[in-house]
């Protein structure tokens, strides 16, 4: 476990002292206050994970300053330690939170176990809040029984029970970040956090501090402390997504924490060990990121140890049917019956190219059940199936205009694809941005962009 922030109260100057000491030993950060309001004060500017206080102060006692901080708000675990205890003070201490009612004197052996619990426990609440909300997110299993789907089932296996970083390489839409959970989910550290994070969906200004974290006061608007995705991460797996898209900087900082297995919040000059296995993604070639100067060729050679590389859609066609059959029964939950689907427009689906993989092919199912109204799926509800024979992408399309440059072909394809979305959602943003597979606050600046509104 990390260190942890834990503020003593106690108008005992000797007792406070030994208490620092000892959970200075402990590798704990220690502040300390003399009484109730110092230890408001104290809160007020060092939030803590952990609060130990004596019962009987002058001023403000230990229940007092409990019953403040739960006034406020603020839950921060609380431990009250007394010679003077009574079933009355202990009972109201219970009831106003506190973890713990420890009598003096102590043995110092039962304080380090209660302190050690307490602050275990505070660690599972947070991982349960964030499994929670990734819950919430859901996700596919995987779906294929291909050749060359069996490979990469076989390459996870391998790697899964190791440290070892591993680099997922392919297309966007092949399936990176269930490759790397599946990883996550077949290794030793499985009943630790699989913490997600996606480079090229966060501003490089945000990007640091989101995997580091900050102290109070590190920046302009850093009001209290926040725990990065490094520490969230410890003891289990990250996942750096499109590692291509990170600034370069901080691609140096990131060589540090491989090499080290440390990390440091910015505002901070503290050292943090971490216990942490990273899997890295990019749908770019490596080589030619490296050599655009997107890719720190150091770092590519750290991440690299095991790579994957996911084949598109179009190389294992055999895969379309059992796919396109999962999805339906997927967007059909809460329907009376899950619709068939034509053998023209299955045969005609499997022979589409498949520019955006099995993303594309989920989001033109579910388009296709909503145009549907919940019947029978056929050639009508798939736009893309006039194409389909052709192997002719809407990239391909655009590639094809003489001297135009990558950006602009870039620009052209993106403004062509959210007005698609946006006219098969009838202009509803939220399902466009799910249908695009992009957050909605990336949907409405690439509006603005684009001059789409």
């Amino acid at each position: 476990m990390t260190g942890q922030q834990i503020l003593i109260v106690d108008d005992e100057a000797r007792m406070l002292r030994v208490l620092e000491i000892m959970l200075q030993k402990m590798g704990h950060d220690i502040s300390c206050a003399s009484n109730g309001m110092e230890a408001l004060q104290s809160l007020q500017e060092t939030p803590a994970d952990l609060v130990v206080s004596d019962l009987r102060m002058p001023g403000m006692d230990g229940i007092e300053l409990l019953n403040q901080l739960r006034a406020q708000g603020n839950n921060v675990p609380f431990i009250i330690m007394t010679a003077h205890g009574t079933i009355q003070s202990a009972v109201e201490s219970m009831k106003l939170g506190a973890c713990d009612y420890i009598l003096r004197p102590f043995d110092m052996e039962a304080l380090e176990l209660s302190i050690n619990r307490i602050l275990a426990t505070g660690r599972i609440l947070r991982q349960n809040d964030f499994l929670r909300r990734e819950l919430e997110k859901g996700w596919e299993g995987f779906i294929g029984d291909s050749p060359l789907m069996h490979k990469v089932y076989e390459q996870i296996r391998l790697v899964a029970p190791n440290k070892t970083t591993a680099l997922i390489t392919g297309e966007t839409g092949t399936g990176k970040e269930l490759v790397a959970r599946a990883i996550h989910r077949a290794s030793p550290r499985r009943d630790k956090l699989f913490v997600p994070i996606n480079c090229a969906a966060i501003p490089a200004d945000m990007l640091e501090s989101e995997l580091f974290g900050y102290e109070k006061g590190a920046f302009t608007g850093a009001h209290k402390e926040r725990i990065g995705k490094f520490e969230l991460a410890h003891g289990g797996t990250i996942f750096l997504d499109e590692l291509a898209e990170m600034p370069v900087a901080l691609q140096a900082k990131l060589l540090r924490v491989l090499q080290e297995n440390v990390i440091e919040r910015l505002g901070s000059n503290r050292s943090i060990p971490i216990d942490i296995r990273i899997i890295a993604a990019t749908n770019r070639d490596p080589q030619a990121a490296i050599a655009e100067n997107r890719l720190r060729e150091d770092l590519y050679y750290r991440v690299n140890v095991f790579s994957l590389e996911l084949p598109p859609l179009r190389d294992r066609k055999e895969d379309i049917p059992a796919l396109i059959h999962h999805f339906i029964a997927e967007f059909s939950k809460g329907g009376s019956s899950i619709p068939k689907i034509t053998e023209d427009a299955l045969s005609n689906l499997q022979q589409y190219a498949w520019p955006g993989n099995v993303r594309e092919l989920r989001n033109v199912i579910e388009r296709a059940i909503v145009l549907s109204g919940g019947k029978q799926l056929d050639m009508t509800h798939f736009p893309l199936g006039a194409h389909a024979t052709k192997e002719k992408t809407p990239l391909q399309d655009i590639l094809s205009f003489d001297g135009m440059s990558l950006n602009c072909a870039i620009e052209t394809l993106e403004t062509k694809m959210i007005a698609a979305a946006l006219h098969n959602t009838e202009g509803n943003k939220t399902r466009a941005a799910r249908l695009l597979d992009i957050s909605e606050r990336s949907l409405w600046y690439k509006l603005k962009k684009y001059h789409l509104e």
